[in-house]
């Protein structure tokens, strides 16, 4: 199978073209770097170009589109200067890409997220629930690009992650070591809950679902149980060794984010094992495996 993959410069594009390059698939990697090279076939793109998404996929002609690039940095998105640019590679540049894979008859594997829902209550949220109601422009993007997919195409998997760690790129726990060895003691949040997704599993399960024609939406994360960002860092701290106190407070308490971030960010795995698909390992054996990763 030749598979295409947009944002491979970030955590969890590189993973999936490793997973991918593992089983013997044809990969093609894409992202916004002109002179990227980490040894693998790859296109400069700039997905809110419409013929550029064109021209280059048709070139390809891949018989998959596993789509990772976003914007994802939450707060900045808020910016009254950034709102339009985010929304043209979240929205309009995913809208693009399922654009041509509806004329090439691709499968299009698309990566969103739990912002796409309220974040209220503590009901996990369902992989088929339409209660729309993000509550910030990430999120407000993130469903523009599902809609896109969902609206276009029949061949398309949604896959909702949520609290996102690899080892290519940012994320909470090089955050917490990071400042942990700055500091005795740290804030962390204890009233928003869910569970972290390791890109190198997540990578493994993106690469056995597009290898099907198991369409629609699923949401995958670890298993392990759900947690607060508190015993996240908590449990962080644990594994790596670090005497670092952490105090817990409330969101408002915290109150140094310009974008509202959900309280809730549960989400139901059921429909992988109903639709024969493997789980993810816990996130706390995910967690240990990166910390030696690192």
């Amino acid at each position: 199978m030749k598979v295409f993959v947009t944002g491979v410069g970030g955590q969890l594009g590189h993973d999936v073209m490793h997973e991918l390059a593992e089983r013997g698939h044809e990969m093609i990697g894409s992202d916004v770097l002109p002179d990227f090279d980490n040894g693998m076939p790859y296109y400069p793109l700039d997905i809110t170009d419409a013929t550029g998404v064109r021209e280059t996929l048709e070139r390809v002609k891949p018989d998959a589109v596993i789509h990772c690039a976003a914007w994802t940095a939450v707060d900045l998105a808020e910016d009254a200067d950034k709102v339009e640019k985010v929304r043209a590679i979240n929205g309009g540049g995913t809208a693009n890409i399922a654009a041509v894979c509806k004329m090439l008859d691709c499968k299009m594997m698309y990566i969103s997220t739990d912002y796409v829902f309220d974040g209220q209550g503590s009901e996990p949220w369902q992989p088929d629930c339409k209660d729309y109601a993000p509550l910030n422009v990430y999120g407000q993007t993130k469903l523009e690009g599902e809609l896109a997919v969902a609206n276009g195409l029949e061949k398309f998997f949604i896959v909702r992650i949520a609290w996102v760690f690899g080892k290519n790129g940012n994320n909470f726990i090089k955050t917490m070591l990071n400042i942990g060895k700055k500091y005795d003691t740290l804030r962390v949040v204890n009233d928003q809950i869910g569970t972290p997704t390791y890109t190198l599993d997540l990578a493994r399960l993106l690469v056995d679902m597009v290898e099907t024609e198991r369409y629609g939406y699923y949401h995958a994360t670890n298993e392990g149980g759900y947690i607060s960002w508190y015993e996240f860092a908590c449990e962080i701290f644990r594994q790596a060794g670090y005497d670092t106190q952490v105090v817990p407070v409330t969101t408002a308490e915290y109150g140094l984010s310009k974008a509202a971030r959900p309280f809730n960010s549960r989400l139901d795995k059921s429909k992988l094992i109903e639709n024969g698909f493997v789980p993810l390992p816990t996130w706390q054996d995910a967690l240990s495996r990166y910390l030696k990763e690192l």
